[in-house]
């Protein structure tokens, strides 16, 4: 393991998302508390989704496992197919730098740009709400493990494309919708049962499910469960990322 290459390649793309903070980190904060403030608003008084939590509270951890799925995306995807339009992925290749470790870089740099996102969501919707975590560790592991799949599925797709269109496809038409439809702002069990069994088909609802039980200790499905579905879903993710990465596919041929 070329732990200084793999640090070096990590400190690169913490840097790359660093320079332009207001746009990575900055702004979907931004975006999420304006939604947390908006629809709190509006429908705090008029819904109640699980017994004795406020619709704010309901709100928040939704808002930043949306957050954390749309930002670790985006940050491999964007930079992998960056630097293939440039060129610059060509001194990436060429240092001695195994897949694994090209791997566990830019999937490092992913979780931690998701998680500077999430800690400036979750810190002023403290203050702004007060709001008390049942479960932290709960909450730590599923936020990990969504920011490591999607860090992954980015680094695929940044492979995979070949122009800029091609990434902001994926991520309004697959990416958003399925982090929308996933259970950010409302419980599945109040959908007509077709539309519950639908959801309990988008890997994106255990996340957000579980990230939630971390919070209140309550969800809609069984933690273990989504669990489960994380870990094999991660382990899936990173297996294809790694097995394109070692292939060489549009990156050295």
């Amino acid at each position: 393991m070329n732990a200084v290459g793999a640090w070096t390649l990590y400190r690169k793309e913490v840097k790359r998302f660093a320079v332009v903070i207001m746009q990575t980190v900055v702004a979907p904060i931004v975006m999420a508390l304006l939604y947390l403030f908006i629809f709190g608003h509006v429908l705090d008084r008029h819904v109640e989704v699980y017994a004795g939590v406020a619709y704010q509270d309901f709100l928040v951890p939704g808002l930043v496992m949306m957050s954390i799925i749309q930002n670790a995306f985006a940050n491999t995807s964007s930079s992998l197919i960056f630097s293939k339009i440039t060129g610059n992925v060509v001194f990436v290749l060429l240092a001695p730098l195994s897949h694994l470790e090209f791997f566990a870089a830019f999937v490092a740099a992913s979780v931690t740009r998701a998680f500077a996102v999430a800690a400036g969501i979750l810190l002023a919707a403290w203050v702004y709400l007060g709001l008390h975590i049942a479960h932290p560790l709960w909450m730590l592991g599923f936020g990990l493990l969504a920011s490591i799949a999607l860090g992954a599925l980015g680094l695929m797709v940044g492979i995979w494309a070949e122009k800029f269109d091609q990434v902001a496809t994926v991520q309004n038409f697959v990416i958003l919708p399925l982090s929308f439809l996933s259970g950010v702002f409302y419980s599945i069990g109040s959908l007509p049962e077709l539309w519950q069994r639908l959801s309990q088909a988008n890997p994106f609802f255990y996340m957000i499910d579980g990230f939630r039980y971390g919070f209140f200790g309550v969800a809609d499905t069984s933690p273990w469960l989504s669990l489960a579905v994380m870990c094999g879903f991660v382990l899936l993710l990173c297996i294809l990322a790694l097995r394109l990465l070692a292939s060489g596919y549009k990156l050295r041929n």
